[in-house]
């Protein structure tokens, strides 16, 4: 797998009672419900509030360093950010700990630091943070190491049973590759379509690639091109070529040269390249053509 790790800074927060899943009762968490709602000037403002009550509220804070560090309610300030995670993972929140571990890999309100990131973030997976589990997993896949291997797969599959999409993915293509894994086309089709309910759309091409082939599941060739459709209509390049040659083809879709021509000249403008679609699609005349130019460009500027 050579998929890097997603450096990607909007953790998953918990409330103020996280980690007491089995606590009868528990106050209303007003700062983070605030954040959930859009209300971030609110979320500022209950945060701080708590922090005045409790200075050792590590929800409060890992919420500021998140409101810090995308700039939501307070100015864009990942410095700011790092600190308020810093304060929040002393206090061993797993959250703030996964954030840090992110940061100092991407560089991001500190120096850069693979080395430190990497330790945060085992200090999160250790704590079953589902998304520092997932980036860690994407780290031990690097470097080539059987034993870093073996961990890669048991953490990316505590991550994807805490439904993230993306290690939903991640482990179906473990299983569809056989690496760390015994390969297992329907076991990579089941995580697949776990991501597809996660909204991941590489899950929802792999899966539909699946199904388009009849790979580890019973191939549906009208099903595959609807999750085409679907992807390609959010953006997704591979789907928007595998949909241009399911219309070049008639498969699974009414035979459409234009709207063929349309979703490759769609790919194409992001770098997808297809030798055998412009063989394909040199037959278009001078008005199919344009109409297809059109249809690219309104789908531009649409995704």
């Amino acid at each position: 797998m050579t998929r890097r790790a997603v450096l990607c800074l909007t953790i998953l927060l918990t409330s103020a009672a996280a980690g007491a899943d089995d606590a009868p009762t528990r106050e209303p968490d007003l700062a983070y419900g605030a954040y959930q709602r859009g209300q971030y000037f609110a979320a500022v403002r209950e945060a701080t509030t708590r922090l005045d009550r409790n200075p050792d509220d590590a929800a409060a804070m890992t919420l500021l360093g998140e409101l810090h560090n995308q700039g939501l309610g307070v100015r864009q300030d990942p410095a700011k950010a790092a600190e308020w995670y810093r304060l929040a993972a002393e206090r061993g929140d797993a959250h703030a700990l996964a954030a840090l571990g992110l940061m100092a890999l991407d560089g991001r309100g500190m120096d850069k630091d693979p080395s430190r990131g990497k330790a945060w973030l085992e200090e999160a997976a250790a704590k079953n943070e589902p998304r520092a589990s997932y980036n860690l997993a994407l780290l031990l896949l690097s470097t080539g190491a059987p034993a870093d291997l073996s961990h890669a797969v048991e953490l990316l599959r505590r991550a994807a049973e805490k439904e993230v999409g993306d290690a939903q993915h991640a482990l179906g293509v473990l299983y569809l590759r056989g690496r760390g894994v015994s390969r297992d086309p329907a076991e990579a089709a089941r995580w697949f379509l776990k991501a597809t309910g996660n909204n991941n759309p590489s899950g929802e091409v792999a899966y539909a690639i699946l199904l388009f082939n009849g790979e580890g599941v019973v191939p549906n060739e009208g099903l595959a091109a609807r999750l085409f459709r679907r992807s390609a209509a959010r953006g997704n390049i591979v789907a928007q070529n595998r949909l241009a040659r399911l219309y070049v083809a008639g498969r699974g879709v009414p035979k459409n040269l234009v709207e063929a021509a349309a979703w490759h000249l769609t790919a194409s403008a992001k770098g997808l390249t297809d030798p055998w679609l412009d063989a394909a699609l040199r037959q278009l005349g001078p008005e199919e053509r344009a109409r297809a130019e059109r249809l690219a460009n309104e789908r531009a500027g649409l995704l």
